[in-house]
């Protein structure tokens, strides 16, 4: 930094000298300061420089600061020679210049002290207004580069908020990426790529952008919110199964507000046996806490209850928002409910479901173990951590009481009132205390993931109230149509059957995929166990390398009662692998209809919906024969040209007189439902050693037909694979023979029993 200066004297317009505040100092700069090497001659400010206005002279010196490594803020302005003229002088500073000042609050109390950069920096550029030959402009008349303080680098000196820009088109992008739901770190990154610059090196930054967004959210509340109340009455004209209320307050602003779709009251008298409320995030713009109802379907898939809003976290907000829930789904109360580790939320749920299971979400109360004990444990935290996993997954209420008392004494946890709050709260997070009760697998960490990706959609949503609610809607659409899709590619998937046993073969036609595939997961265990007869239809059951233990089942086949001491059909509607075991031991085929939940079944199996008319039965029947029919005739009318001509011809005119008939009241989905090609025949069913296995759903007992096709090997480098003759007919599928030598086939009354349906 350099002590030279120089000391210039302007007259003032009318000949006068210029006032002691108008004299200027410019700093002489030698060849190795900043200033010359990273500016130019013709960018360097001078006493006598000319702008055409205020703000060229600011664009001017704030290109020159940053080549210098520091910002600039516009200071003083001074109007002179009477009224009208308007400003005549302006100084702009360094942005270190000056020293911050506290002011007194209304209240008469200090303001806190907050940190500030600004250190009493002398640079500055002063600018006068003249009118020469009535043309006013703009001249430099005084100069300082004198700071003292130490100049910024390049790639520093960007980083300063008065160089962090963002420019009209960028803003209308960044309102774009908001709008369609994209994160801001998204943004940035599309923006960089689009832009061609390296990572981070944008000329604003991630919270530029934050800033950004929350400008376009500062916007009046009263009518976003009036806006939003519109568009829900607007969605419930549109469809008066929305459901949707809110609360105003004393200052007739809104308070609370709910809403439900109706594709969401569906899936709740379904799939509403057991519900999350997740209550730990916040509308930031609104100041409003998110609430989002949550559940799992048949296919293991995320599923909408609900949502609401809330001005206050309180008893009272929560017990008015969980009262509007109820009303959405006419009073039915969920058996199970989860949330996240709040007291308010405990106090409320009691009050307005107290038949209803109150669990506490594992993953928000483990998220805090770090806070809590990691400086308090120092290096013993990640033992203490996987005893505490240990006693998590316990089974039984003995085993947790022992081990937690032993883990207490083991870390010296006596006083923490942490360890306090969490054993008195063990019965609403503890597995020991929870398992028999339904949870529908929403405690598993793969749910808890697949949960928490599908809150994070509503949370990149935010915008507007009204926007908000369009954009909670679009999720939701989004959301059932990738699950539709998922459904049908796993019902078009083979099932494999990895046991062989009769269980498994019956289960395959009754569970969804999901469901099929956690009592497959205990099938395979089940072999590993001892079943021992103690009492008239008691059992232990206890793994082979176990000497002692176990666990107890009971089973009374006249009733078709089973049940085991670790209560996992209880809680998840799977039966363990401990019953399975006993069922096999004494032989039982099949699992008993009561334990098999409708809510893990198909839409279309039979046990899901015992009422069954005999007319759709029929109509099921019909639809089969049909099938048949076409598979038969497909087989047929290959084997010759002429035969495919006759078929291709016949089968046109059918399609058309088809066609001329009147098209049914039942929606596709109602015949989809109907249909018993997927719930009544398993057509290819593979097991883990290759064997396709095929058989008809009627009585699980029934002898399943094996069989293995062997390749031929290639002789003489000539391929001699043939294929052998199999019959595609109904009820049949044997190999040695086609359609036209069937004798099922070939018999004339050919009807739903003698195709073996029923």
């Amino acid at each position: 930094m350099s002590e030279g200066t120089s000391v210039v004297m302007e007259s003032s317009e009318n000949g006068t000298d210029l006032s002691q505040d108008d004299i200027g100092t410019i700093e002489e700069t030698p060849d190795n300061t900043i200033l010359s090497r990273q500016t130019s001659v013709n960018l360097i400010p001078f006493i006598g420089q000319r702008f055409v206005s205020q703000e060229a002279a600011y664009e001017f010196y704030c290109s020159f600061a940053k080549q210098c490594g520091f910002s600039i803020r516009r200071h003083r302005t001074r109007g002179k020679d009477g009224v009208g003229r308007g400003v005549t002088r302006r100084d702009f500073t360094c942005h270190r210049g000056g020293y911050p000042q506290m002011k007194p609050s209304e209240d008469g109390k200090m303001q806190r002290n907050r940190k500030s950069s600004r250190c009493g920096c002398q640079a500055y550029l002063r600018i006068v207004k003249r009118a020469d030959f009535d043309l006013p402009e703009w001249r430099v008349t005084g100069f300082s580069n004198i700071h003292n303080h130490e100049l910024l680098k390049p790639q520093q000196v960007r980083l300063l908020p008065a160089y962090c820009t963002i420019s009209p088109d960028d803003k209308s992008r960044i309102c774009m990426f908001a709008k369609a739901g994209m994160s801001v770190r998204q943004m940035l990154r599309l923006l960089e790529l689009e832009k061609g610059v390296k990572l981070g090196c944008l000329p604003f930054t991630e919270i530029d952008v934050r800033n950004l967004l929350q400008s376009f959210r500062n916007v009046d509340r009263d009518s976003d919110a009036i806006d939003l109340i519109a568009m829900c009455k607007k969605l419930k004209d549109e469809n008066p199964n929305f459901k949707y209320d809110f609360k105003i307050d004393g200052h007739n602003r809104l308070e609370h507000i709910a809403w439900s779709f109706a594709s969401s009251v569906q899936l709740y008298e379904a799939f509403g046996d057991a519900v999350l409320f997740d209550t730990t995030h916040r509308l930031d713009a609104y100041d409003m806490l998110l609430g989002i109802w949550l559940g799992v379907d048949n296919h293991g898939m995320t599923c909408f209850f609900g949502c609401v809003l809330l001005q206050d976290e309180n008893m009272h907000s929560f017990s008015w928002a969980l009262k509007t829930f109820l009303g959405f789904m006419k009073g039915k109360a969920p058996q199970t409910i989860l949330t996240d580790h709040n007291m308010w939320l405990k106090e409320a749920i009691a009050i307005e479901m107290p038949e209803t299971k109150h669990a506490f979400c594992i993953w928000h109360i483990i998220a805090k173990f770090s806070d809590w004990f990691s400086v308090l444990l120092g290096s013993r935290y990640d033992d203490w951590k996987a005893d505490f996993h240990r006693l998590y997954n316990l089974e039984f209420v003995e085993d947790f009481e022992g081990g937690w008392r032993e883990m207490v004494n083991k870390f010296g946890l006596h006083a923490n009132k942490h360890i306090i709050s969490l054993y008195a709260l063990r019965s609403f997070w503890a597995l020991s205390f929870l398992r028999q009760y339904f949870f529908a697998g929403m405690v598993d960490t793969c749910q808890s993931e697949s949960i928490n990706a599908f809150i994070q959609r509503f949370l990149s949503a935010q915008s507007q109230l009204d926007r908000f609610v369009e954009q909670v809607a679009d999720i939701v659409d989004f959301n059932d149509r990738v699950g539709a899709k998922q459904k049908m590619q796993r019902k078009l998937l083979k099932v494999s059957l990895k046991t062989g046993s009769p269980i498994e073969s019956h289960a395959a036609t009754l569970l969804t995929p999901y469901a099929f595939s956690k009592l497959q997961e205990e099938l395979v265990f089940a072999p590993q166990f001892a079943s021992l007869l103690v009492d008239e239809g008691c059992f232990q059951v206890r793994h082979h390398t176990q000497i002692d233990g176990g666990c107890n089942v009971i089973w009374i086949p006249c009733q078709e009662h089973i049940s085991c001491s670790c209560h996992q059909f209880e809680f998840s509607g799977i039966l363990c692998r401990h019953v399975l075991r006993v069922l096999s031991t004494n032989n039982c085929f099949h699992i008993p209809d009561r334990y098999i939940p409708a809510r893990w079944c198909g839409v279309n199996s039979s046990s899901s919906n015992p009422f069954r008319s005999a007319t759709t039965r029929e109509h099921s029947e019909r639809i089969q024969l049909l099938e048949s029919m076409a598979s038969t005739l497909l087989t047929e009318s290959i084997e010759t040209e002429e035969r495919l001509d006759v078929a291709c011809e016949q089968i046109s005119m059918v399609l058309s007189r088809i066609k001329e008939l009147s098209r049914s009241t039942h929606s596709v989905n109602d015949i989809a439902y109907n249909c018993p090609s997927d719930s009544l025949i398993l057509p290819e069913v593979e097991d883990a050693d290759g064997i396709v296995q095929s058989f008809t759903i009627g009585n699980p007992h029934d002898s399943i037909t094996l069989g293995k096709l062997k390749e031929r090997r290639p002789r003489d480098g000539v391929d001699t694979t043939r294929k052998r003759r199999h019959c595609l007919g109904p009820c049949c599928g044997h190999f040695g023979h086609d359609g036209s030598a069937c004798s099922i086939i070939g018999d004339d009354d050919l009807h739903g029993d003698a195709l073996g349906y029923l």
